[in-house]
């Protein structure tokens, strides 16, 4: 096999397969060179950017980088029109000498529908393994510049940002006695398909011969080729980015036109606040005047040089007296003058909605069966709701699941009693009655199985993000390593011991090599089962494996 000669570093090194790779090495160099990106950025030195994103893009490191994106994530068993898939070391190596700028020439999309919330269709594009590896190459050179530009309250689609966020964001702007009352829901018609092309060619800072490529590719439907006139794909790696600095600028729009004022000695606050999530956002004011007639029509404007335009249907003025829903969660202020955000009731019956789908899809399943498919999605679902007012949903969700659970185990049995069913499938764990339990009679606690109880799961309170904070600028490092473990600290339910473990791996799963981030899973081995006789914090999926494997 030939080797690849890598030419960013300061001394050339080779690799011969892609299982040598030193991916740390390969981070480092990325790493610097997108914090040199944010440096030029920031100093207006535009020139110097591209120069720097040049570099970048023709690496070793970030090329190899980028495969390894594509060959690792959830859609990595997706194939585009070509049905070509790198599922092989030697295919993810070889890959890498083949992302070059000179002669590329992107294929169609392949065009399918996913399924709304509201019934609707949406058209997903999906790419070649090839197209995405090179949208992944150029996003790396791209994102230090949509973050250093972005707007502050935009948490869509960023790194080292999240929905929480946003709804954390929420509060800060509405939770106070003096804090805005209304609130003008804003959603974009369609925001990914329509966004003018024209404007991200002259707006976007990368390289536009890239750019135009990807725009102007076309997609396949039903073996039929069509043009791509406008809008950028919703499947496409660099899409998200491209559509969160296409709608950058607002905030400073606002915040410049509704400054703080001093009328008469007097300070008078406009009360004009952004929260953005991707294509959803909130705009919060002082009236519903001031909403209806000045913001509306200023972020209309903003939109229409962008092609794109309001959902007459999804935006609307609410006070915030009656509330309104946002990212699953609801947001109100009640007759007490107290802020709560709650999980929406939309939110409440799409999750019974699945729960219901996995039980009645497995009526002839054994308990133990349901119960370990359940119990991820339970989890899941509780994880995204904990730092809210959720107490109450979380009992009423509990009730709605056991007498699901019931119908279930009675259908089972139709001549046994109610008692002999509930005796057969539900139990008592210490305090708690109508435990659904699966091999609760083997005689251990490692033989059960327990479904989880969502009124179980402890309300956190959560820090969010520093609005100004960018994770690929060096000045932010130490505050993100802080933040991180942090994180991790409430991951592990307070447990300093496994901090200990988990920043004395480096944060590393020994068995894997790949980082242990917050939203994993998560457990730790037996002392017998390491050379070292230490517990060691690992992915469950990894310690799962490795057990496997000794009994084989």
């Amino acid at each position: 096999m030939n080797e690849i000669k890598t030419s960013c570093a300061s001394t050339d090194q080779k690799w011969d397969t892609w299982l040598d790779i030193d991916w740390d090495k390969c981070q480092a160099s990325v790493d610097k060179l997108q914090a040199r990106i944010v440096k030029a950025q920031k100093e207006g030195r535009h020139g110097r950017v591209k120069t720097l994103q040049w570099v970048l893009t023709h690496s070793f490191y970030a090329k190899a980088l980028a495969v390894k994106r594509v060959t690792s994530n959830k859609g990595s068993d997706t194939a585009g029109i070509d049905h070509v898939l790198w599922s092989t070391s030697n295919a993810k190596f070889q890959a890498i000498s083949e992302l070059k700028r000179r002669g590329y020439t992107p294929q169609p999309l392949r065009r399918i529908h996913i399924k709304k919330s509201n019934g609707k269709l949406r058209p997903l594009g999906i790419p070649t393994m090839k197209d995405r590896a090179m949208q992944a190459l150029y996003l790396l050179a791209l994102e230090p510049v949509a973050e250093t530009t972005a707007d502050n309250n935009s948490y869509g689609f960023r790194k080292e940002r999240s929905t929480i966020d946003a709804r954390q964001q929420c509060f800060i702007d509405l939770a106070k006695e003096m804090s805005p009352e209304w609130i003008l829901e804003g959603d974009i018609k369609g925001c990914f398909d329509h966004i003018s092309h024209e404007w991200l060619l002259n707006n976007i800072p990368m390289d536009k011969v890239m750019l135009r490529k990807w725009l102007k590719c076309g997609f396949v439907f039903n073996t039929e080729l069509f043009p791509t006139e406008e809008g950028t794909p919703q499947g496409g790696i660099i899409s998200p980015t491209l559509a969160n600095m296409t709608l950058d600028g607002l905030e400073t729009l606002l915040k410049e036109k509704y400054k703080r004022k001093n009328i008469n000695g007097k300070v008078f606050y406009p009360k004009v606040n952004l929260v953005r999530y991707a294509d959803d956002f909130i705009i919060t004011g002082r009236s519903r005047e001031v909403l209806e007639q000045e913001i509306k029509p200023l972020v209309e404007e903003f939109l229409q040089v962008r092609g794109l335009t309001l959902s007459e249907e999804k935006t609307k003025i609410t006070h915030i007296s009656e509330g309104f829903d946002f990212l699953g969660f609801n947001v109100r202020k009640y007759s007490n003058g107290k802020l709560l955000i709650k999980p929406s009731k939309e939110g409440l019956k799409k999750f019974m909605k699945k729960i219901r789908g996995i039980i009645d899809s497995n009526k002839g399943s054994k308990q133990e069966s349901l119960i370990r498919l359940m119990n991820p999605v339970i989890t899941g679902w509780v994880n995204y709701y904990k730092y809210c007012v959720a107490s109450d949903t979380f009992r009423k969700a509990d009730y709605l699941i056991y007498e699901k659970l019931q119908q279930w185990a009675r259908r089972r049995h139709p001549k046994k009693g109610k008692t002999w069913v509930s005796d057969r499938y539900f139990t008592r764990i210490r305090n708690r009655n109508w435990c659904f339990v699966a091999n609760f009679k083997k005689g251990t606690k490692d033989d059960r199985i327990v479904l989880k109880r969502l009124y179980d799961t402890k309300i956190t309170r959560y820090v969010k993000v520093k609005a100004e904070s960018n994770p690929f600028d060096p000045e932010w490092d130490e505050y993100f390593k802080k933040r991180k473990e942090y994180k991790m600290l409430k991951k592990l339910d307070d447990k300093m011991s496994l901090l200990y473990l988990w920043k004395k791996q480096k944060g590393i799963c020994p068995l894997c090599g790949e980082p242990i981030n917050m939203d994993d899973s998560w457990g730790t081995t037996e002392k017998k089962s390491t050379p070292e006789k230490e517990n060691h914090l690992v992915h469950d999926s990894c310690r799962r494996r490795n057990n496997l494997l000794k009994k084989m």
